[in-house]
């Protein structure tokens, strides 16, 4: 509960890996009053119904900006993951084995050449292997799989157990955790953040940073960008296999295969526009199942045992949210991760914290400034 004069001297709003990842980071750095609010449960939204996928290379079409942030977050995550472990005694699962993505069509092929050739030439690790070759790596590949690119530094991890090492640590670090409360607006004066209204009383701070996802246009206050935060549905489906028919995060252009440690195998996804309805559908299993039978036909025989959604936040340009707002002394931005929350994690932390405590300011900021959107006037 909220109490009566509460005061805070960082308010972290949203518990998903992005809100606890920061608040962690926060709290690790000496601060010692933080507040993390969040409407629901911890890691109940987009981040429980993850992958868990470290693949920035496996996903990447050029070296830009959010490229290069993307594969210096995942390059921390050895230490991120030995870090919760000691802090916590929960392993998070960290996969090191890599990521396959395969080509099927003409057209696949083109995409991986295209992609090999550009990566290849930024010095990044890939391997190109042929249809032989990968079926001899994973056998459960289908036999009518041309040729093959593997990213040994592409990895992932078990979101599920990443959210309960970050709740546990949080908790250690003393951070005060406020679930089942929205954030209905932030209270300004003179352009600075004074405080925030949720829907179980008054917080004083000075310092707040919005972490609420799909949910971050709800949270209003005068002068703010214009994010434009719209919730992507993501369907999954998730299989037992056992013992396990695959070692690597297997994709293909039109789907993927995540295999976890306890025999269990994630296929995924969809990217719908439907609000925030979460339900499965028979489509969405429909087109999953498919792109996961295209990668492997063994998976026809394995019994269907769970299926959820999530909502991802996208931004209007597809790229995080990041850093202060210019006009609003105290406000800062950590959302609109939208497929790359659990990859982006350690590095949204860090880069936050250290601009809040340390007074850092990372040239990252200037590339996913919350300043590059309109801002809207609330009254």
């Amino acid at each position: 509960m909220i109490r009566a004069n509460e005061t805070a001297d960082v308010v972290v709003i949203g518990g998903g890996v992005i809100g606890l990842s920061v608040a962690r980071a926060i709290a690790g750095r000496g601060i010692a009053s933080v507040m993390l609010i969040e409407r629901a449960g911890l890691g109940a939204e987009a981040s429980f119904a993850a992958a868990g996928m470290l693949a920035p290379q496996a996903e990447a079409d050029r070296a830009d900006d959010f490229f290069n942030l993307a594969c210096q977050s995942r390059e921390m995550y050895s230490a991120f993951a030995a870090a919760l472990k000691e802090e916590t005694g929960t392993d998070i699962e960290l996969d090191t084995t890599g990521t396959i993505y395969l080509a099927f069509t003409e057209h696949d092929l083109q995409e991986t050449e295209q992609r090999y050739e550009w990566q290849t030439r930024a010095a990044l690790p890939v391997e190109k292997l042929s249809g032989k070759e990968v079926r001899a790596l994973e056998p459960c590949i289908a036999e009518n799989v041309r040729a093959a690119l593997r990213f040994p530094l592409d990895g992932q991890v078990e979101n599920r157990r990443l959210l309960i090492a970050l709740a546990t640590t949080n908790e250690k670090l003393g951070v005060r955790v406020v679930t089942g409360t929205s954030v209905e607006s932030l209270r300004l004066e003179r352009d600075r953040i004074t405080g925030v209204e949720t829907s179980r009383g008054f917080v004083t701070t000075q310092k707040v940073v919005i972490a609420a996802g799909a949910w971050t246009n709800f949270i209003k206050a005068q002068s703010t960008p214009n994010l434009r935060i719209q919730p992507v549905r993501g369907q999954m489906v998730c299989f037992e296999t056992n013992p396990r028919i695959a070692q690597h995060v297997i994709y293909s252009p039109r789907g993927y295969v995540v295999p976890r440690r306890d025999g269990r195998l994630l296929a995924g996804s969809t990217t719908e526009h439907a609000g925030f309805d979460k339900r499965v559908t028979a489509s969405g299993v429909h087109t999953i199942l498919s792109h996961a039978l295209e990668i492997s036909p063994r998976i026809s025989s394995l019994p269907l045992i769970d299926s959820w959604a999530g909502l991802r936040p996208r931004a209007g340009d597809n790229l995080p949210v990041l850093g202060p707002v210019a006009e609003i002394d105290g406000l800062f931005f950590a959302t609109g991760h939208y497929r790359n929350g659990i990859l982006l994690a350690p590095i949204t932390g860090e880069l936050i914290a250290g601009l809040i405590v340390d007074n850092v300011v990372s040239p990252w900021f200037g590339s996913f400034a919350p300043n590059r959107f309109d801002p809207v006037g609330v009254h």
